[in-house]
């Protein structure tokens, strides 16, 4: 299916992500609702967008690796840092899962959130901070900018932003996306970037199963 305006491969999937957001205390079974959603939007309006191809595979799997301890390094090393008014106040919100307890023993919602966690959002964040936002804030005609353009603007405002995307993992989310950003300088690819952030969020996952960590999905 074929759709003029450029942006919306791009855009669509994005703004649908963060529109079930807003309403999920109104949707049941709202996860699984976002995801097949989020899903179908991204079938229907991005797959001509879409590169999942990495170039350089091993260092795109470094990088989702490095991210990943990023993450969860200040947690790690300093377990009240999070507790910090930094991170827990009115505006950024505060690190504690909305999860029920029933749904952390629930194998498939657990399945669910892995797929869209490691598949669908790095797909759809991906599309939209590095696809589209780095290149719109350097030229509204985005589709002359290459992938992966430099300029001090797009790269910092994308990298707050991203940043802001995150609540109370703010801090970490902002040295996620400047990792991002720069991988995308380096690689002009949205398949290596969409590859890195799958990694992290996949050892993400992994970890927050593994260690009960149950706080790094909010």
């Amino acid at each position: 299916m074929n759709f003029k305006h450029p942006t919306l491969p791009y855009v669509a999937p994005f703004a649908a992500y963060l529109f079930f957001l807003a309403i999920r205390a109104y949707l049941p079974f709202e996860y699984f609702v976002r995801v097949l959603a989020v899903a179908a939007i991204v079938i229907l309006f991005s797959r001509s967008a879409i590169a999942l191809k990495a170039s350089r595979p091993l260092m795109s799997v470094v990088v989702g690796v490095l991210v990943f301890v990023i993450w969860i390094g200040p947690d790690l090393l300093w377990p009240a840092y999070r507790q910090h008014w930094f991170f827990n106040n009115s505006l950024v919100g505060t690190a504690r899962s909305s999860l029920p307890d029933g749904l952390r023993a629930d194998l498939v919602f657990l399945l669910f959130r892995i797929a869209g966690t490691a598949i669908l959002v790095p797909i759809v964040e991906e599309l939209f901070w590095r696809g589209w936002l780095m290149r719109y804030l350097i030229c509204h005609d985005f589709q002359k900018i290459r992938l992966g353009a430099y300029s001090a603007l797009s790269f910092w405002v994308t990298a707050v932003l991203f940043a802001s995307e995150h609540g109370a993992y703010w801090d970490v989310g902002l040295l996620a996306g400047i990792a991002y950003n720069l991988w995308m300088i380096r690689t002009g690819s949205l398949g290596d970037c969409i590859l890195a952030h799958a990694v992290t969020n996949g050892c993400l996952a992994a970890y927050i199963l593994a260690a009960g960590q149950w706080q790094f999905w909010l």
